[in-house]
This record gives structure tokens, C-alpha cells and sequence, in this order.
């Protein structure tokens, strides 16, 4: 019985993650299809990026991993790194938002600029609290009941996810710029929320593994704490280093080698 309802939850929530992320995909190879054939230029690497990542996404939802995480915690900590870290950062490297401006209009163009401009936008996308939106919701779900409760109830499953991928893009594309930003932060504040936020990160990974979520077995609950931990840093260094170069960029001396593109 128990293995039917989490099965049915797991469907549920493929049925409704999955044709976004199948029409984000659709969309982004048509506006590069788009954009190719009216001259313009357009990396083959962001292309490759955007696809990459949607599958990663994909596969934290839907298929064995995410089928095996209603069951075992250290598939869920892998759906997690997929989700909420790698497919974020892999879609925040495509830059969707410039492409959209590429291919639109100049007067839709513009209100989409008027949207990113907006206070709710410039607000979640502070640095500080987009930190908060992501390490602070995984602090909320894993040292509280909410993890248990969340196999157990299909909307809360479903709502769970969202948040996990929207506060890892939003997070991302707050610490590095590939899209045009509504308000563009110092990097030495960037630099100080975005240490901060790693180390809550791996904080929370050591707390999961003394300290095992309801419901969780402690085996479980250690090799997902390390799953955490070491996946997180591996993809965390991915972001050190583009962060890094991009600081580089901003205060390289005139005539140093040129951009990351």
C-alpha cells in the first residue's frame, strides 16, 4: 500500500513537472533555429548546455532516480544535486533570457525588460535572498518533519520540487551573470553570500548525517549526507571558478586575454 501511494505521488508530480521543462527545452532549440536562420549568431556550447540541463532536470523527476528517491534517501540527495544545483547552473550558463531578447520584437522586448525590472524580480533575485530562498528552504525540508511529510502528500511533493529547481536558478544567476541582471551587486558582496551559502550548504550536509531526517535510516541518511556534501562541492567548484574568472574579467588589466564565451 505504502509503495503504491509513493508511486502515485511520483506520477503525479512527473505528469506536472515534466512538460515544462520538455517545452523549455522545445522552445529554446526553436529560438535558436529562429535566430540562426535570420543571421544571427548563437553558441553551440549554450545549446549543448540548455539540453544537458533539462535532461538533468528531467531526471530528478522522472525515470529510475526519481522513482528510487520515494524509497531511498540517497537517490532523493542525487534527484537534489540534479535538480536544485546542476540543471540551475547548466541553464543559467545558456542564457535563455538573452536568447529570448535576441529573437523578440524591440516593444515585447522592452516589456520583458519592464518585468525583470519589477520589485518582486530585484527583490528574490538579491543576492541575500535568493542565498536564503535556496539553502535556507533545504534547511527548512531536511531538520523538520517536512521531508516526511512531503512523501506522503502529492501538492507538497510537487511543491517541494519546484522550489528546489526555481531557488537553485534563481540563486545561480544571482552569483554569476550570463543574462542581463535587474540590478547587478558587487562581486565582493557576491563573494561573501555566495561563501556563506556553501557553507550552510555543507553545514546541512553534515547535520543530515548525524542527524537523519524522519523517517530516514541512518545508512541512508550518512551516504546521502556525503552525496550532499561532496556532489555539492564538485558542482560548487564548477561555479567558483566561472565566478572567479568573471571577477578576473571586471578588474584584468587592459589588453588581457578577452571574455568567456
Amino acid at each position: 500500500m505504502g509503495n503504491s501511494h509513493h508511486f502515485g505521488n511520483n506520477l503525479g508530480a512527473a505528469l506536472v513537472l515534466m512538460p515544462p521543462f520538455i517545452f523549455a527545452l522545445v522552445f529554446y532549440l526553436g529560438a535558436v533555429v529562429k535566430i540562426v536562420f535570420s543571421g544571427k549568431k548563437w553558441p553551440f556550447y549554450r545549446v549543448i548546455m540548455w539540453v544537458l540541463g533539462v535532461c538533468c532536470a528531467l531526471a530528478a523527476v522522472t525515470g529510475p532516480i526519481a522513482e528510487r528517491a520515494h524509497m531511498n534517501f540517497t537517490a532523493h540527495m542525487i534527484g537534489h544535486l540534479l535538480l536544485g544545483m546542476l540543471a540551475p547552473l547548466l541553464m543559467v550558463l545558456s542564457a535563455p533570457m538573452t536568447l529570448i531578447l535576441k529573437m523578440v520584437s524591440v516593444k515585447f522586448g522592452g516589456r520583458l525588460c519592464l518585468i525583470l525590472k519589477s520589485k518582486f524580480v530585484c527583490f528574490i533575485s538579491r543576492p541575500m535572498i535568493a542565498s536564503f530562498l535556496n539553502i535556507g528552504g533545504l534547511w527548512l525540508l531536511y531538520s523538520s518533519n517536512l521531508y516526511h511529510l512531503m512523501q506522503e502528500n502529492s501538492l507538497l511533493h510537487l511543491a517541494v520540487h519546484l522550489h528546489i529547481f526555481l531557488a537553485g536558478y534563481v540563486f545561480t544567476s544571482s552569483i554569476i551573470f550570463f543574462d542581463p541582471a535587474p540590478h547587478r551587486t558587487s562581486f565582493l558582496h557576491r563573494a561573501a553570500v555566495f561563501a556563506t551559502a556553501l557553507a550552510g550548504h555543507g553545514i546541512l550536509a553534515k547535520y543530515i548525517y548525524a542527524h537523519p531526517p524522519a523517517g530516514v535510516p541512518l545508512d541512508q541518511a550518512e551516504m546521502g549526507g556525503m552525496v550532499m556534501y561532496y556532489g555539492g562541492d564538485m558542482i560548487d567548484l564548477v561555479l567558483i571558478i566561472i565566478f572567479c574568472y568573471q571577477w578576473y574579467k571586471e578588474v584584468r588589466p587592459v589588453g588581457a586575454v578577452d571574455q568567456f564565451y
